[in-house]
């Protein structure tokens, strides 16, 4: 036999413990705000519980109805953890007026019209309401990946949704599930609720700890300083392009950027200040770039532009305006502010380079070379063999590199990167 009064303190038990867990989470990660959510719902069901136990000892309404302001909190606060984890706005104001209008109708056909089927309706519609309208964002986040924790939510949440209704309809027609009637049925329904929402919250820690390996995951391909790619990440995408255009024919190209004069800044300004050069070339880099570019920094003042489906061409057409962009900045400058100059090599992929994105790397770098060579502050574009005709009008800023590249020079600017 199913003892109801038990099941509720292995619920507040239970509940405790996932509490703790959601607390540490919560130190642990601060701005994981979902966690704060999750923690509160546990404790507040716990709470909720333990006030609907005081009936045994209390002939009184009041603990259920602390008990029904508890349990229908509890389900508030875990549907907007899960709004706040896909970072959508938490509905305070629709989850508050459900929780009202359902403890209203608690507290109307309890004390002002005893009907128990509409009193239970009303509870089951509190609980069951905000997590159906959370269930959305479980199977169809803004991201379009359902993790599996998600999914597990979501099938959870399904069946708990199908047990208040189940509930519900017995009810109405005719039965007695209420926990004043203590019987067999109300304590089958607890205890599967209990293990439901214990599994909830065993998919909310799967979906936590996927999150946190992504944000892992993406630290690690980003650069600390200035927030975009780092240059293991740099090569990561170079070999996907490569691949891709030797598989389609379809050629990209890569911008090789460097401050001029770097060094000066940092030997007369301090190394704070060439870090914020530094940080505010990759937001005037940025304005720039097309969606789908990717800006690299590959160390210290060196970047890198990944222009996928560009010809040599429009690569230069975007050095271009990167090099307008600063060359603006620096003639706005204040006698407090320091200019930044840079200096551009922009490569093609051929057939030649195959998959050894080394190779269209050094190519790009020779090219940086021949832009510094040529006195700075502006760019070069790489050509292995110039024609003859004068070159083309939207190239007309461009400085073509020699003709000639030797093994040995190749090598050395493959070796830098590599």
């Amino acid at each position: 036999m199913l003892n109801v009064p038990t099941l509720w303190t292995v619920f507040v038990v239970n509940f405790l413990a996932l509490g703790l867990i959601w607390a540490y989470v919560t130190r642990s990660y601060p701005k994981f705000a979902a966690a704060r959510f999750w923690m509160a719902s546990c404790f507040v069901g716990a709470a909720g519980a333990m006030a609907a136990l005081v009936r045994l000892f209390v002939a009184s309404p009041l603990p259920l109805l602390s008990g029904a302001v508890g349990i229908i909190a509890a389900s508030c606060l875990a549907a907007m953890g899960i709004q706040r984890f896909y970072d959508q706005p938490v509905s305070w104001r629709i989850m508050i007026a459900t929780g009202a209008l359902s403890l209203g109708g608690v507290v109307f056909f309890m004390l002002g019209f005893e009907h128990m089927q509409l009193r239970m309706l009303s509870y089951s519609l509190g609980q069951a309401l905000p997590l159906a309208l959370a269930l959305r964002l479980l199977l169809s986040p803004p991201e379009g990946r359902v993790s599996p924790g998600a999914r597990l939510s979501g099938i959870v949440i399904v069946s708990i949704i199908a047990i208040f209704f189940a509930r519900a309809v017995g009810n109405l027609l005719g039965g007695d599930f209420s926990s004043v009637a203590g019987g067999q049925a109300h304590a089958v329904m607890v205890l599967g609720l209990l293990f439901l929402s214990m599994t909830l919250n065993f998919g909310f820690l799967l979906m936590a700890m996927d999150r946190l390996r992504g944000e892992v995951a993406d630290l690690a391909l980003l650069d600390d300083l200035t927030g975009v790619a780092n240059r293991r990440h740099l090569l990561q995408r170079l070999s996907e392009e490569c691949t891709r255009s030797e598989r389609s024919g379809e050629a990209f190209s890569l911008l090789v950027i460097d401050l001029d004069g770097f060094k000066t800044i940092n030997d007369t300004h301090g190394h704070a200040a060439g870090d914020a050069c530094l940080r505010h070339f990759t937001l005037m880099a940025q304005t720039r770039l097309r969606p789908g570019d990717m800006l690299a920094r590959t160390g210290g003042d060196e970047f890198c532009v990944v222009l996928p489906s560009s010809s040599l061409r429009e690569g230069a057409a975007i050095a271009r305006r990167v090099l307008e962009v600063c060359r603006q900045d620096a003639a706005s400058c204040t006698a407090k502010d320091i200019p930044i100059a840079i200096s551009i090599g922009v490569a093609e992929w051929d057939r030649g380079i195959g998959q050894f994105p080394d190779r269209l790397i050094a190519h790009a770098d020779h090219a940086l070379y021949a832009a510094k060579k040529n006195g700075k502050n502006d760019f070069a574009v790489y050509n292995p063999a110039p024609p003859l005709s004068p070159e083309p009008a939207g190239l007309s800023e461009a400085k073509l590199c020699e003709a000639s590249l030797s093994e040995a020079r190749l090598s050395e600017a493959a070796r830098k990167f590599a």
